[in-house]
């Protein structure tokens, strides 16, 4: 990683080799089935250790593996001549994300390398009971998986090499779950369908569906993984509805931890609420009372989903002045056009010598402030996406932008109307897909994602 020293090559002490599990994959005797028998205590490279949820197959490597990790320390040249014994995970792949907690994962973490969108129709003569099950399951699966331990039953072994690499799987409910499911009397006002927008131009098979899954990760292979346990698991009760990958900056390509930036160019996501806001949850999560939503989705959030494409062949063709005048900020470090850092607050007021305003009226950060939409906000989370080259030459690329809020209603429809009266970046951009999903908050230990709606 580009952030870190690479430590002085050493010559490893060779571990003594361990017993072998069991041929039904069950522990040695003294041995759990969590660790492998390794102490949770045992320190690993970056100061790490076991207890965090690294499985013994994730500390054995292939020795080819092994080779190209000791070349690039200066410790050997060439492939390792034999298995790797305990070979310590890279602190990417180690990194872990609980399950169980206050909120789903796939909200509050760092953007992660790679992701996946899902949505799933039940199958017909499925409902609650169905329903039910799948979560269950699912849930199961998730926690595993972002344990880095295998799937719990025809594992394909595609992540048996990793780590969690910051896994996260995150479920929600679309509008139209609730009547499949007889669930309609639980269905939140919040999760009433979006309103059109002038620059919609949507594909309704690409759109909404009754259960949506979220998938992030810091390594494809994990992400993938995820994805078909996810799918296998659906099994008869539900199927895919539509399928979407997106892709993020990975962690450690830049020189210091920075505001990624989208496929024009620009930083996104500089405005985004902290969670050291006082009103962040306020903003993001359903609160445990006095809410209009109903009991079960305290501590959740809702998710729209938009696949945006941008029209690059067109955006390209502007100079850097221009696509700055579209956004409002400079696209080299993201400051507003007003001057300053990326972080200092854009002066809306202030004008050149000529008279005009520094950052236009138009201009796309300045439309979505807070503070020009009557304190509206959302927690963006996308991934940019790039499926081919249309007969055309022109490439399908853009966004999948997924935002979080208390309230859509509040939250992203407010700030959409605004833009769609007049944003300048409407002309670059065009919505081809869109979803809104009601995500409760998270499981507790012991429970599935939902379990208190579909038991309720």
């Amino acid at each position: 990683m580009a952030d870190q020293s690479i430590p002085e090559a050493r010559t490893p002490k060779t571990p003594k080799t361990p017993e072998p599990a069991l041929k039904d994959g069950s522990p040695r005797k003294g041995e759990t089935a969590l660790n492998g028998g390794v102490p949770e205590s045992a320190p690993i490279k970056g100061g790490l250790s076991r207890k965090e949820g690294l499985s013994r197959r994730h500390l054995l490597g292939t020795a080819g593996a092994t080779g190209l990790v000791l070349g690039a320390a200066g410790g050997a040249v060439g492939y390792a001549a034999r298995p790797a014994e305990a070979t310590p995970l890279t602190s990417l792949g180690a990194d872990q994300v609980m399950f169980h907690g206050k909120h789903q994962p796939g909200i509050l973490q760092a953007l992660q390398a790679r992701g996946h969108v899902v949505a799933f129709d039940l199958a017909a003569g499925a409902g609650r009971k169905e329903a039910a099950a799948l979560l269950r399951r699912w849930s199961e699966t998730a926690r595993r998986l972002m344990a880095g331990e295998a799937a719990h039953q025809d594992d394909t072994d595609v992540a048996r090499d990793a780590g969690p690499s910051s896994l996260t799987i995150t479920f929600g409910f679309g509008h139209s779950f609730f009547a499949r499911t007889g669930l309609e009397k639980q269905r939140p006002v919040s999760l009433d369908p979006l309103p059109d927008f002038s620059s919609d131009q949507l594909d309704k098979a690409r759109s909404n569906g009754d259960l949506w899954v979220q998938i992030g990760a810091n390594d494809a292979l994990v992400a993938f993984h995820a994805l078909r346990a996810i799918q296998k698991d659906a099994g008869q009760a539900a199927r895919v509805r539509w399928q979407m990958n997106g892709f993020n900056r990975s962690p450690g390509a830049t020189g210091h931890p920075m505001t990624a930036r989208n496929l024009m160019g620009q930083m996104d996501g500089t405005r985004n609420p902290k969670p050291t806001e006082a009103d962040f949850d306020e903003r993001i999560f359903v609160p445990e009372s006095g809410s209009k939503d109903p009991a079960w989705m305290a501590g959740g959030s809702y998710a729209v989903v938009r696949r945006i494409r941008m029209l690059l062949d067109d955006w390209e063709q502007l100079s850097v002045k221009a696509q700055e005048d579209v956004i409002g900020r400079r696209k080299s470090d993201g400051a507003p056009l007003s001057g300053g850092t990326e972080t200092t607050e854009m002066d809306l007021e202030k004008t050149d010598q000529a008279g005009n305003l520094v950052v236009p009226i138009n201009a796309h950060a300045r439309i979505t402030r807070p503070d020009q939409n009557g304190g509206a906000a959302m927690l963006r989370r996308p991934f940019s996406y790039h499926d081919g080259i249309d007969a055309d030459g022109v490439p399908d690329a853009g966004l999948l932008f997924i935002c979080w809020q208390a309230d859509p209603l509040r939250g992203f429809v407010t700030v959409q109307r605004k833009l769609d009266r007049g944003d300048a970046l409407s002309k670059y951009i065009r919505h081809e897909a869109s979803g809104l999903f009601a995500v409760p908050g998270g499981a507790a230990e012991g429970e599935y994602v939902g379990q208190r709606l579909l038991e309720g």
